[in-house]
């Protein structure tokens, strides 16, 4: 009776388990809509040169032989963190020429703290920018820390941007993906919204490093 009551229980427990993750994978597909990829046009690069808009630029491709300091980077040591490539700074600035290149106006920049963001800044616009603590996303970061960050980046998706100029934000791909489910790649890659203010954001398309050259041909 022993070994009975046994194997049904493990029969009952492997069935809990599974209704479990059946649930949990309900929950997690259904917490984003299906995400679908748009490219852009020159319709919608005609539409950025009006302003009005947010371009989230993803850092530049990374030298992935120098990782992040685990557990914690120190913001102040550049040495502690994954550093753009050379890849990453010519992409970085082959992204910058191009938008100037496009006559799309930038207005304000902000920028992850973390060093490659920074740098993807400076390098890419060379001009000014603010440093924005939680727009910082790294692997380590706990659940309550990333509340402030998903509702900084939400914020800044939302808030209406000056007709004439568009916001420049440069940070990290899990910074969208826990904002509407959408994980940016490749690295370099332009994700472009228009702000709906109380409404929240409208995903418009998004625009590889390698893409730009065929829009800029079109123009």
């Amino acid at each position: 009776m022993k070994n009975s009551m046994t194997h049904y229980q493990l029969q009952w427990l492997v069935g809990a388990l599974f209704l479990l993750v059946f649930s949990l994978q309900g929950a997690i597909s259904s917490e984003f809509p299906m995400f679908e990829k748009k490219s852009a046009t020159i319709e919608m690069i005609r539409q950025l040169q009006a302003g009005g808009f947010v371009l989230y630029m993803r850092h530049g491709p990374t030298d992935t032989s120098r990782p992040d300091r685990v557990p914690r980077v120190d913001l102040d040591d550049c040495s502690t963190q994954r550093p753009l490539s050379k890849e990453g700074r010519d992409i970085s600035i082959q992204v910058g020429d191009a938008i100037r290149q496009a006559a799309i106006p930038v207005g304000e920049i902000q920028s992850s703290p973390m060093c490659r963001t920074k740098e993807t800044a400076e390098v890419a616009f060379e001009k000014e920018f603010i440093v924005n603590e939680f727009l910082m996303y790294t692997s380590n970061l706990t659940s309550k820390e990333k509340v402030p960050r998903i509702a900084n980046t939400n914020r800044l998706l939302s808030t209406p941007v000056p007709v004439g100029e568009n916001l420049v934000l440069v940070a990290h791909a899990p910074n969208l993906m826990d904002v509407m489910g959408y994980f940016p790649k490749p690295e370099g890659v332009v994700v472009i919204f228009k702000p709906l203010g109380k409404q929240g954001f409208k995903y418009i398309a998004s625009i590889e490093p390698q893409q730009w050259q065929e829009l800029l041909d079109a123009l």
